[in-house]
Parts: C-alpha cells; sequence; structure tokens
C-alpha cells in the first residue's frame, strides 16, 4: 500500500523550534523523522487551517512550512488529508483496560492520543487493602493481569513499566477517597475524616492528579452534602486543576445539580467541569437553554465553569442506577433485602417506574453486558422489548437480572433530544469526550453490546455533525478536542500543532471519516482516519494498527 502524506501550499513561513534547524534541536541523536507533506493543518487553537509541510524528529515537531527538504526524513504524502493533534479524550473510562489490551484498539482508530481517566469520582486508588486483593483478584482470574498497586502513583508507575499505545492522565475520584477514608456509609464525614480526604487528594495531585472527578449519582459520592465537597476540593485551591463533576442529577432536578457544581468550584476557588452535561427525559428537554445560560452567568460573575458531551442521545451507566439512592445504600445485597420488604419494596418500585416514565418507556433501557455468562442472553436487548419476549413484566424482569447478576449489569438510556446534543456540542463552553472505554472487536475486549461511543465518538463528531450537519466548522471541532482541554488540564505542549509540541497527531480524510458503530451493532470502527501517531511513532499507518506502545502518564505541567 502506498504511504500517504499530511500537508497542502500556502505561504506560511518556516519555523523550527526555538528558532534552531531542527537538526540542532534534535542535539545530535539519531531520531527517526517523518516528513508529512501538503497536509491540511488543524492546529487545535480553533484557527483556520491552512496547507503546509510538518517535520516530526523523534517524539516532538521539529518544522512546519509551506515547503521542507529533509533528505533523511521517511516522507508521509498527505495529498487531501487534513492533520490535526491527536484527540484528547476529557472524560475516559479506560483506565484498568490498558493492562488488559495496550493497544487500545477503539480509540486509536478515532485518532485519540490521549485518554482523561478517574472519572465520575472512581480513580484506581487509594484502596484499602481489602478492596485492592478483590480487584487484583478479579482481574487475575478474568484476565490473567497482575495488578501490584493500590493508589493512583503506583498505576501511574506500573503503566509507564508495561507500556501502551496511548497516553493517559488520571484525576482523583472523589467517591474513591471516600470509600477508602469512611467506606460506603450513608453519613457526613466527621472534620478528621475531612482532613484524611483531603490529604488523600492533595497527595494524588502532588504526584500527577490533573483535577478531582465526583460522581454524585454514585455510592459513596452521592451521601457527600455540599460543605464537605467544598471542603475536599479545597486540596485544588490555588492548582488551576479542576472539579468535574457527575452531578447529583441531569433530569428533573438539573438546575439545582448545576448550581451545586457551580458553587463547589465558587466556594473552594477552582474551575469547575461538568461532566457529560445533559437535559435527560423529554419533559427536560426544555433545560438546556436556560442551564448554558447558567454556566455563562457564573463565567460572567467569576466562576470558571466549563463542560464536556458526548455526540449521542443515549448515556451508559450501570442497571442499578435506575434504583434510588437511598435504596443502593450498602451494596446489591442490602439493595435485595429491600426489596423483600414490602413497605419499601413499594417504594422502590414506584421510584423506578417513575425514571421510566421519566425516560419514555422500558424500550429506553438497553443492556450492554452481564457479568454472569448465564444472562447473556440480555446484551444488547431492550428491557421492554425482551420482557414481551419472555412473556413477563418488564419491572420484574429487571428485578430477576439485578438479583441474579449481583448489581453488575450496565445499560444504555435513551434520553436526550438531538437538537439538543447539537446545542451542546457546539456551544463555545462545551469540549468532546466519548465517556467510553478503549475496546475491541476482538478478544476480551470484545464482550457484550458496549455503546457506540467508545468506537465512533470523534469520527462521528467530524463526519455526522460538522461535514454532514454544519453544527460547527471543522476547526472548532478540533480544538473541543485538543488544545481546549489539553490547556485546561495543563497538558504541557499537547493538543497543538507547532514546533515544539509533542507529535501526537492525527491525519483524516475529511470527506471520507465517519463513524460506524451503531446501538445494534457498535463492535465497529470509523472510517476515514489513516494516520495516528503517539509521540512521533505511528501507532496506526495507512488504517492498520502498528505494534507501537509509545505512550505515555502525561502529567499536568507546572503552573505559571
Amino acid at each position: 500500500m502506498k504511504r500517504r502524506t499530511f500537508v497542502h501550499s500556502t505561504t506560511v513561513a518556516t519555523v523550527s523550534v526555538a528558532g534552531l534547524p531542527a537538526t540542532i534541536w534534535s542535539r545530535g541523536l539519531q531520531q527517526t523523522s517523518y516528513l508529512l507533506q501538503r497536509v491540511r493543518v488543524y492546529d487545535g487553537t480553533g484557527a483556520p487551517p491552512f496547507t503546509s509541510d510538518v517535520l516530526v524528529v523523534g517524539a516532538r515537531i521539529a518544522e512546519i512550512a509551506a515547503s521542507i527538504t529533509r533528505p533523511d526524513a521517511e516522507r508521509v504524502e498527505g495529498d487531501g488529508l487534513a492533520v490535526a493533534p491527536g484527540f484528547i479524550d476529557v472524560h475516559s473510562h479506560t483506565d484498568l483496560d490498558l493492562f488488559i489490551d495496550p493497544l487500545a484498539e477503539s480509540k486509536v482508530r478515532q485518532g485519540v492520543t490521549t485518554e482523561v481517566c478517574g472519572q465520575d469520582g472512581a480513580s484506581i486508588g487509594p484502596w484499602r487493602e481489602d478492596r485492592a486483593v478483590e480487584i487484583r483478584e478479579r482481574y487475575r482470574s478474568s484476565y490473567g493481569v497482575d495488578l501490584p498497586f493500590h493508589d493512583l502513583p503506583g498505576f501511574f508507575r506500573e503503566l509507564e513499566q508495561r507500556r501502551t499505545a496511548v497516553n493517559l492522565a488520571s484525576m482523583i475520584g472523589q467517591g474513591t477517597v471516600r470509600e477508602y477514608v469512611i467506606g460506603n456509609e450513608d453519613r457526613p464525614a466527621t472534620d478528621d475524616e475531612v482532613t484524611v480526604m483531603r490529604q488523600q487528594v492533595a497527595y494524588a495531585v502532588a504526584n500527577g492528579a490533573c483535577g478531582m472527578s465526583t460522581g454524585l449519582e454514585y455510592i459513596p459520592g452521592a451521601f457527600a452534602p455540599l460543605e464537605e465537597l467544598v471542603a475536599v476540593t479545597a486540596a485544588l485551591t490555588g492548582t488551576g486543576l479542576p472539579y468535574a463533576s457527575h452531578m447529583r442529577n441531569e433530569d428533573d432536578q438539573l438546575f439545582s445539580a448545576v448550581e451545586e457544581a457551580i458553587n463547589v468550584g465558587r466556594l473552594a476557588g477552582v474551575p469547575v467541569q461538568i461532566s457529560h452535561l445533559k437535559a435527560q427525559g423529554q419533559r427536560n428537554w426544555w433545560k438546556a437553554g436556560p442551564v448554558l445560560d447558567t454556566l455563562e452567568a457564573a463565567r460572567s460573575d467569576g466562576v470558571d465553569v466549563m463542560y464536556d458531551r458526548y455526540p449521542y442521545v443515549a448515556y451508559s451507566t450501570g442497571l442499578s442506577a435506575l434504583f434510588p439512592v437511598w435504596a443502593r445504600d450498602g451494596g446489591t445485597a442490602r439493595l435485595v433485602e429491600r426489596l423483600e420488604q414490602p413497605d419499601l419494596a413499594s417504594r422502590i418500585e414506584r421510584a423506578v417506574r417513575a425514571k421510566i416514565t421519566q425516560l419514555g418507556s422500558w424500550d429506553a433501557v438497553q443492556i450492554t453486558r452481564t457479568a454472569d455468562s448465564a444472562l447473556a442472553w440480555a446484551a444488547g436487548k431492550k428491557l421492554g422489548s425482551l420482557a414481551a419476549d419472555r412473556g413477563t413484566e418488564p419491572y420484574a424482569l429487571l428485578l430477576h437480572i439485578m438479583r441474579d447478576d449481583r448489581g453488575r449489569t450496565g445499560m444504555v438510556g435513551f434520553g436526550m433530544s438531538e437538537s439538543n446534543t447539537e446545542r451542546f456540542l457546539a456551544h463555545p463552553l462545551g469540549m468532546i469526550c466519548s465517556d467510553g472505554s478503549a475496546l475491541s472487536t476482538e478478544g476480551p475486549l470484545a464482550v457484550g453490546s458496549p455503546h457506540p461511543r467508545s468506537f465512533g465518538t470523534f469520527p462521528r463528531v467530524l463526519g455526522h455533525y460538522c461535514r454532514d450537519r454544519g453544527v460547527m466548522s471543522l476547526e472548532m471541532a478540533v480544538h473541543k478536542m485538543t488544545g481546549m482541554p489539553a490547556t485546561r488540564l495543563r497538558l504541557g505542549d499537547r493538543g497543538v500543532i507547532r514546533p515544539g509540541a509533542f507529535a501526537d497527531l492525527v491525519v483524516f480524510d475529511p470527506a471520507r471519516v465517519r463513524d460506524r458503530a451503531t446501538f445494534e451493532h457498535p463492535h465497529q470502527y470509523p472510517e476515514g482516519i489513516q494516520h495516528v501517531m503517539v509521540n512521533g511513532e505511528f501507532v496506526l499507518r495507512d488504517s492498520a494498527r502498528t505494534s507501537r506502545l509509545p505512550g505515555r502518564v502525561l502529567r499536568p505541567a507546572p503552573r505559571r
């Protein structure tokens, strides 16, 4: 297959690192160099594209110019192709998946070069010893993977030794820290416990965490009141790193949840990143405009608030999220106990049915995965249709699956509108995320019927929303995927195409790029992504995977 290249023609001035020739910049070391020729450069800043050559020497971009002569560089032709900084998935759940499969196939094929994990209040540690043993045994028995660490710094060290195809940054999870200090008890923290939690967050940030996340619809993060959240988040004060929140509610109480997130940032004096912003349930769709007005007003009032969003009308979570938080207190075993008590069982059923009414119907819930292989018949099926096929009532089927799978079932919920999705994606305060994981079409990460966002998010934005729908310009979409998140998380020399920046690059065909994954058939890679480079090495070349693992752990750059 002929090697393609990057570039196009324009009157771009020749530039090189620190004004020095690339040969001097490389300090005499023998480094692989690539010359991307005649590519259309989308530099990650949101500026209009230009046609140029791009020279990569070692791990960094050495020169950008209309015409570069470099005989020792391997040429990569790029006529008709665009080059952008590698996409930064600002809200990802890959985490431990990189130990199962370091190739990160479904993300690399989208053009993703950096995963930002530790989201929704759940990070890789700190874990109590019993929790660490439980996770280690599960991964050893299921995947033959050893996880010899119990906290985020240990996770970073191990990942650096084993190597991966993509870069990884991680937040510290407030829910994980709360479980480590308090357990899963539904009560406010004591002053001493708040001090310990704040110390844990500060320790993680000192060792490379890029912020703190919350999952306030999940246990045990949901048990923290506002005052506790502010006190723990204060560990970030002065760092410039964000408080990223999966809020307490994304539907009927959306306004109060947004206000709480803003108030945490205001009172703690830190930036706020609202995770996967949405107005869920048809009766709440009208709230999208007022919520965006609220965010703009907060910024005018001095709160640095932004958000991220994926390009789909369905979310993905655990099936247990259909049950109220109070019913899940103590885990699945306690939930099952409550279901045996008539007064509590009726309260739980009313709450679940109200949730389904808000979503629209039982067919708004689709099973994505089950931990118990005996329940594999449910994966990929919608609850309403599945119940009808099995001659049972949907709520009864839900309880059967929950009990037998011990609360480990995944689901997709269809609850958002297409017009709101476009509005959230295009708004200047929004970034693009997948909220998904690095999966594959084969092997242990090819099971179940996952949300298609793990396979198609970034090409879907470039193809469907930019090219086909005209929701925003291609340069703005690239900015939301690259320069914007890199700046937000202080990922130094990432997210931009300029001399001296790391050579995390994606080369794609703007006329062909599109997602192929669907809710019915999610295990499909996108089209139109030609090359992907991480730290100057190809992890995708001519749309084919390489075996290289050049990814690094990324820590926030020092604050200027």
